[in-house]
């Protein structure tokens, strides 16, 4: 089999292509320097040199509440835009399977706590993230009707937000996590966060959501998106306190209520997964940020 990966290069994209290599499969893995799936000429070049049996679309330009609120027209065309160009060249080149990789952030802003499937159409997006959170499910839409009018079997799955190590530790662009790790990492004295601290999220180690990726691509052919996560939410405030205790940072945490807290409550209703193609996440939180914590930490020694 013939596996395409977009966005390899990234985050989720590298560990994707680490395991199907210790699987046994070599992808074709398309980089933005050689391949630019916001314009249709290099998408379809793309597909004609990979001639993919399954396609994994990672590809994204992604950020945090920060990069989000700073750049809301570039993440709703390229993410727009790299979706559409990648089911169209399915159609065209006859794929046989096309894993799409949606977000949490589509979710209606006021979701009923756990996020289920059927209320992703019950409200717009929270808004610092709503245009990308569109742009991801327009994605959705046209893999249903792509799927209805010429027969493409695309599955939508909705990751949670991911961590992990390789992680992006940007400030400028990264999401919570890195960002809480680099600051506390920096800085014995004090880190400022944004908010009150008291908004909960999902956390989901990037090692459990390519297990999630893989079991999807081989046992379900449904029309439906299909969370992925663990089920279980933490607020900023015990997170951040977390990420203290696991890096021995002993300052003062300051909370910077003028800044936006984003959406209130982020926690998934995974049973889908479970019920549709047997996925369950297997990594704690604790776990997963310990291994994170020590592999940045041993990325600076490295570098």
């Amino acid at each position: 089999m013939r596996v395409l990966v977009t966005g390899g290069g990234g985050f989720l994209g590298s560990h994707l292509v680490e395991r199907l290599r210790e699987n046994g499969t070599e992808p074709f893995v398309a980089r933005q320097a050689d391949y630019d799936l916001t314009r249709a000429d290099d998408t379809a070049r793309l597909f004609d040199d990979a001639k993919p049996d399954l396609v994994f679309h990672l590809a994204a330009e992604v950020g945090g509440i920060g990069a989000n609120r700073a750049n809301p027209g570039r993440y709703w065309y390229a993410n727009l835009m790299m979706g559409a160009h990648v089911l169209e060249q399915a159609r065209v080149h006859e794929t046989a399977k096309v894993v799409t990789l949606g977000t949490i952030c589509e979710y209606p802003k006021f979701t009923p706590v756990p996020f289920r499937e059927d209320d992703l159409w019950n409200g717009y997006p929270e808004e610092t993230n709503a245009p990308y959170g569109v742009a991801k499910k327009t994605i959705l839409v046209g893999a249903q009707t792509y799927r209805e009018q010429y027969g493409l079997n695309a599955i939508h799955l909705l990751p949670v937000n991911l961590y992990g190590p390789r992680d992006n530790f940007d400030l400028n662009t990264s999401h919570v996590i890195p960002a809480l790790i680099r600051k506390m990492h920096e800085s014995a004295d004090e880190v400022v966060l944004w908010g009150d601290g008291t908004p909960t999220r999902e956390f989901f180690y990037v090692e459990d959501c390519v297990e999630g990726l893989l079991l999807g691509a081989e046992r379900y052919d449904g029309a439906e998106p299909v969370n992925l996560g663990t089920g279980t939410e933490i607020s900023i405030r015990d997170l951040a306190e977390l990420i203290a205790e696991l890096s021995g940072f002993e300052g003062e945490i300051v909370w910077d209520t003028s800044m936006p807290n984003g959406q209130p409550r982020r926690q998934l209703d995974t049973s889908r997964a479970k019920e549709l193609f047997g996925f369950e996440a297997k990594t704690s939180l604790r776990d997963g940020l310990e291994r994170t914590i020590a592999w940045y930490r041993s990325s600076l020694v490295r570098s």
